[in-house]
């Protein structure tokens, strides 16, 4: 079986990094596993990418002639807003390798034209890692849920008509999609339900399937060694934050996060705790958290990010919208119990008072009391702490994720090469 894997980049980004992931676990599973990719970061030689000085300044180009249609509007979207318009050579590298089935990933910032999808001739499975495939450009929707009819008057966009970039974006899905065999494999079950809740998708397959995990890497380590190694306290409760833009992107909640956090130090834990913030350099002006803050920069390193989870208590993510957070799952990897609101695909990942704490969503109050519920009572920390890397190993690693996407390549290869017969 040949595989390949498409996706803008192989390891930048947390979609990029859950795509090779993936690629891995499918290459340890005997299958034949190639990426093609935009942008390369790493030294694989199965990760597929321009090659020349001149290529790769074309794909750099087209990044930001890709963006342009959104910068039309008065108020430019806050967060990615993609259409997709720009031709692509796409084709003709699939055609070169010969792959028996097609994974898309994420494939925005201009690698992949959306009428692009429909011309493979092999089956094409689509894991989605946002709300990109089904909307008119944005990647989380913020609540609007447009896209159940077709997207116009975009409030990311700011715009007051119907025939929008959002609806132009939204119409060109459904016509190049309209007699195309897509296999749809959400992340999660609310991403799942979410694509089916859409006319582009209603009537495609939808299966849910999981990133995995290499638990080799990611596993808890000894917290005092690697507390030393950091250089990060013995003697406190530590709390971590980690995402990309950690304190600026709006949809990762950190303006929920502060407001817990003062509500922390304010009732009795100040002694106690200290923070750490992966993901974001100290700022000249740092905020008030309450507690003394450790900024870590922005990881990549497997290792070093595993040695991070394995110095912390207690993992916080206070997103609004998220789909299958790659850092709660390396957390619970690393046997961290998890704190986060209950939304999106959190609850596939946590289990309420087992492995970690759901806190209603947007409620400050009820943030802190989940984080103190976890840190307050040692005995049962550990038990959260075991029951994490427990949840991890039944579910969550790369094994068991190849397994199910090489199944369900098979079948769709044999239906392709063996179609049902017309009675």
């Amino acid at each position: 079986m040949k595989a390949l894997l498409m996706s803008t980049s192989d390891i930048s980004g947390g979609a990029a990094r859950a795509a090779y992931r993936l690629h891995q676990g499918l290459q340890r599973a005997s299958v034949d596993s190639k990426m093609l990719v935009q942008f390369k970061s790493s030294d694989d030689a199965t990760v597929i990418a321009p090659r020349s000085s001149l290529s790769d300044a074309i794909a750099k180009l087209r990044v930001a002639v890709n963006a342009l249609p959104p910068k039309l509007y008065s108020r430019q979207p806050e967060t990615l807003f993609s259409t997709q318009w720009l031709p692509d050579t796409v084709l003709p590298a699939v055609k070169r390798l010969q792959p028996d089935v097609v994974n898309l990933h994420w494939i925005a910032a201009g690698f992949t034209r959306i009428e692009t999808i429909a011309k493979f001739k092999q089956p094409v499975v689509w894991s989605l890692h946002d709300m990109w495939a089904f909307t008119g450009g944005c990647h989380y929707d913020d609540g609007c849920d447009r896209y159940r009819q077709s997207c116009g008057s975009c409030p990311q966009l700011n715009s007051q008509t119907n025939w929008d970039l959002s609806r132009w974006t939204w119409q060109r899905k459904a016509n190049a999609w309209r007699n195309t065999n897509l296999t749809i494999v959400g992340l999660s079950h609310w991403l799942a339900k979410c694509a089916h809740s859409s006319p582009l998708f209603h009537d495609q397959r939808i299966e849910v399937i999981p990133n995995g995990i290499d638990t080799d890497v990611y596993q808890p380590l000894d917290r005092q060694f690697a507390r030393s190694v950091l250089k990060l306290p013995q003697d406190k409760r530590l709390v971590l934050f980690a995402s990309m833009f950690a304190t600026s992107d709006q949809r990762k909640g950190f303006q929920f996060l502060q407001p817990a956090l003062q509500e922390l130090s304010q009732s009795g834990w100040h002694d106690q705790l200290e923070l750490v913030i992966m993901g974001a350099s100290r700022p000249q002006q740092p905020p008030d958290l309450g507690f003394k803050s450790h900024y870590l920069g922005t990881l990549s390193d497997d290792l070093l990010l595993a040695l991070v989870y394995s110095a912390a208590d207690v993992f916080v993510l206070p997103s609004t919208q998220e789909n299958l957070a790659n850092t709660v799952m390396e957390a619970i990897a690393c046997g961290v119990p998890c704190v986060t609101f209950n939304i999106g695909g959190m609850p596939d990942m946590i289990e309420h008072q087992q492995n970690g704490y759901l806190a209603q969503p947007y409620q400050v109050e009820d943030l802190a009391r989940g984080i103190a519920w976890v840190l307050e009572d040692e005995t049962r920390h550990q038990t959260l702490r075991y029951r994490a890397r427990e949840k991890t190993e039944q579910e969550f690693t790369l094994d068991i994720q190849a397994q199910r996407y090489q199944s369900l390549f098979a079948e769709l290869i044999e239906e392709q090469r063996s179609p049902p017969s017309k009675i």
